[in-house]
């Protein structure tokens, strides 16, 4: 049986993170690799809202949330209520997160210089093969195109049914 898209892809996440966060517990650091857009964000611009964190880093409120509630935990970031609205937390790492640094900007150079190696083995960059994938699902999303295909599929009648024979 032939795995679908989403179960190589997957597939494809586990082997990649799971060789990086491998990497990170080769280098003593207790850090996983969700953390790393997170704090990159905050690298740039600190402190920032959740919202902030999403939008720099491409990733989805929601995850950032999940995400910023496991760093508290473990003491890589802190928040604070914003000055204008109290509901809107604002991120800063910690010294604890900060002290990190170093070590994790040698970690990012090697896995980028592991993954610039890996696409030049692949027909086309995978990460210009994601870049294509994710521009044409914003601009017409899965959701549409299964859509599509239900009715294109419900409209077309089934050639491989067998014709009934009739009771005489």
């Amino acid at each position: 049986m032939k795995p679908t898209l989403g179960t190589q892809l997957r597939h494809l996440l586990e082997l990649l993170d799971g060789a990086v966060e491998q990497s990170y517990r080769d280098a003593g650091l207790a850090y996983r690799p969700r953390y790393t857009p997170v704090v990159r964000a905050l690298m740039a611009h600190e402190p920032a809202t959740i919202g902030e964190i999403a939008e720099a880093a491409s990733i989805s409120q929601p995850a950032v949330t999940q995400t910023i509630a496991l760093m508290t935990r473990e003491g890589l970031v802190a928040s604070r209520p914003g000055t204008t609205d109290g509901r809107q937390r604002l991120i800063r790492l910690t010294d604890a997160g900060r002290s990190l640094l170093p070590r994790l900007q040698d970690c990012w150079q090697a896995t980028a210089a592991a993954a610039a190696r890996f696409e030049a083995e692949l027909p086309m960059p995978l990460s210009q093969a994601v870049a294509h994938a994710i521009a044409n699902l914003e601009a017409r999303p899965f959701s549409e195109r299964i859509a599509l295909a239900r009715h294109q599929l419900a409209r077309k009648p089934l050639a491989t049914q067998a014709p009934r024979k009739s009771r005489s």
